[in-house]
């Protein structure tokens, strides 16, 4: 199994739940019997260097120098693509994760007559954090909002607001009215057009995709001007930590609203071992010192995945047969249900999201709160609602 993780660079942190993963697993995969013969496995990562270019080098070494079988990875705007295209190129299976799943598959040009052949991947769709972010703004303050959108100009903002995949007509669906005035560049100098248009058109909700240290500097611009919205949802880098968004003194997620993809809360349990999604965030923190993040679920998952494929491959030596495999798995895991047999598109399982909300904890100084959670059986609501303030 060929590993590309983020170990240098601006994705660096993000990449401490795959390395801690895949060390907590070393010993646990180190065969995988396949029709009652035993197959040895060995695990070996490669550091993409948060871009595209060390990710395509990455693969190419896992399968020249290493002879992966299988390469796993998540995360990254420009590393995760990479990485699948150059698996596609190479005819090397590969199940990625954490990016939503109509910029993986039509960002890379597949189509229900074209599917990938040896790329897969689960994660939830920018549908589904449009769903659940309008759970969050119905909660605050009843239908049909006016919510201003802060997309930036690069792919996360240019699929959140396509007309027909992305998470506008989700939103708009669903009755509110959105506000997309001009894709900002990052990192943001600031957010005078944005702020002009929330104000005059009385939006009482901003969601977002930002960096955290972006929605920091919006947050602080919007006091100035004097827009005090109800609620901010915000996804991708929000939905970690404040330690692992760097973002100043005062955490850019307080009291902001995101999504739930995972959690020690969740009621879901590995399948190589039986370890439950609280188990595993505890051995995180022990482990490392630091807070549990999100994706250390998803993280434990590609493994789980990874290691099912090449048990119940025809023959898990040949590329073929795993990426068969893989396309007909469905899988009670860690990270939940994982099925591609009834994706929404081929080469595609989807996760369940839930809402949440950041809010002063005591073990930790920022607690991400499950406050909305009708889509995932068996996950307990832990705290409501609160003013954004």
């Amino acid at each position: 199994m060929g590993v590309v993780v983020a170990r240098t660079g601006r994705l660096s942190k993000l990449g401490d739940p795959l390395a801690f993963v895949m060390s907590l697993l070393e010993p646990e995969l180190r065969s995988v019997v396949n029709g009652g013969r035993r197959h040895e496995v060995r695990l070996v990562s490669r550091d993409s260097r948060s871009c595209a270019g060390g990710a395509r080098e990455a693969v190419r070494e896992l399968v020249r120098d290493e002879d992966a079988r299988i390469v796993l990875t998540l995360a990254g705007t420009e590393v995760l693509p990479a990485v699948a295209d150059t698996c596609e190129e190479l005819g090397v299976p590969c199940v990625s994760s954490t990016f939503p799943w109509q910029v993986y598959y039509y960002g890379r040009g597949g189509t229900q007559q074209r599917p990938f052949r040896w790329t897969y991947h689960f994660c939830w769709g920018l549908d589904d954090i449009a769903e659940t972010f309008a759970d969050l703004w119905e909660i605050a303050g009843g239908p049909a909002r006016t919510v201003g959108c802060l997309w930036n100009g690069g792919p996360q903002g240019e699929w959140s607001r396509h007309p027909e995949l992305g998470f506008l007509p989700a939103a708009r669906a669903r009755g509110h009215r959105l506000l997309d005035p001009v894709g900002y560049r990052e990192p943001a100098s600031g957010f005078d057009e944005h702020l002009e248009a929330f104000l005059a058109e009385g939006a009482d909700i901003v969601t977002s995709a930002a960096t955290g240290r972006d929605l920091a500097l919006f947050r602080e611009r919007a006091a100035e001007r004097g827009l005090r919205p109800k609620m901010i949802t915000c996804s991708r880098w929000l939905a970690y930590p404040p330690t692992t968004t760097g973002s100043g003194e005062r955490p850019a997620q307080e009291n902001v609203a995101t999504l739930v993809y995972w959690s020690p809360r969740h009621p879901y349990r590995s399948s190589i071992d039986g370890t439950s999604a609280a188990e595993l965030a505890e051995a995180y923190e022990q482990g490392t010192g630091r807070q549990w993040l999100q994706p250390l679920g998803l993280a434990y998952a590609l493994f789980e995945v990874a290691a099912h494929a090449l048990a119940t491959a025809d023959d898990p030596t040949q590329a073929a047969s795993v990426a068969e495999a893989l396309g007909r798995t469905r899988l009670e895991t860690v990270a939940g249900p994982l099925d591609w047999t009834s994706g929404p598109v081929p080469n595609v399982a989807t996760v369940r999201l839930s809402g949440g909300q950041w809010q002063p904890g005591r073990r930790h100084g920022q607690e991400l709160r499950v406050v909305a959670n009708r889509r995932v059986e068996g996950l307990p609501v832990d705290g409501d609602l609160v003013p954004l303030g």
